[in-house]
This record gives structure tokens, sequence and C-alpha cells, in this order.
């Protein structure tokens, strides 16, 4: 049915996760690093924002409530920086409600996951929304 992913289909891609909730920092944190990613992880925006600068990650997956700075925040400060601009960000939220996708990507997220993060569906559910970034695409194949 599903063609099992390799193992180094993120190897070397520097992504952030920021998240303030442990167990979905540990769960995103190991199975990209499984997958070959060097993580960084933030607790807050504002910690993301110091590590973005520094890092320049190809991808962030993002919290929307957080303390200190939350999700929100922290995507309209990196829209309002040039050089972290195109970095492409995903929503991740326990409250999933009717709209709230939209309303993340009307927001500049490019995309959105919930919680809880399972394991066995974490990576195929990523790969997926990062197929619709084009300079994403011819690197990442999920059947």
């Amino acid at each position: 049915m599903n063609a099992p992913i390799p193992r180094t289909i993120l190897k070397d891609w520097v992504v952030l996760v920021v998240d303030d909730e442990a167990d979905s920092l540990e769960v995103a944190t190991r199975i990209l690093r499984h997958y070959g990613a060097v993580v960084h992880t933030a607790t807050n925006g504002l910690e993301g924002l110091d590590i973005v600068r520094t890092i320049k990650p190809r991808f962030i997956i993002s919290d929307l409530s957080m303390p200190a700075m939350d999700g929100w925040g922290m995507l309209d400060a990196l829209k309002r920086d040039r050089t972290t601009l195109e970095i492409p960000v995903i929503a991740l939220t326990a409250h999933a409600m009717a709209g709230d996708r939209e309303k993340a990507i009307m927001a500049g997220f490019h995309n959105y996951l919930t919680k809880p993060l399972t394991p066995a569906t974490f990576l195929r559910d990523l790969l997926n929304l990062l197929t619709d970034i084009p300079e994403f695409a011819s690197e990442i194949k999920v059947s």
C-alpha cells in the first residue's frame, strides 16, 4: 500500500520545531532526526526567532499556542523580515476547529498539522504538505 519512506529523505535538512509541549517536541524531533534532519528546537516564538536568525532552517514547524510569543506572533515577525520571509512555516495545534486550517493559511502559514503527533503518520503527513513547496517537491517522493 504505502511504500516505506527512505531513512535519508531529509538528510542534512536543517529544521526548527517550536513547541512548549515536551511530548510533541520530542516526537517531532525523534522522527525528523530518524529520517536525517538536523533538528533545532525552541519552546516559544521568541526562542524560535533567535534560532531562525542563526541557522536559517529549510522549514519550521510551530505550535500556535505558546507562552512569551505564540506561533502567530513568530510567523508575523518572520514575514516582516526580508531574510526570513520565504521560510515555510507549518502550524501545529491541538485546537483543530472548523476553519482553523484556512485561518492559519490566510495568516501566512504554509499548512497545518494537528496534535497529538502520531509517530505512525507524522512524517508521511508532513512530507505530503512539503511536496506543495516547489523547491521541495523534486526532493520528496511520497507514495
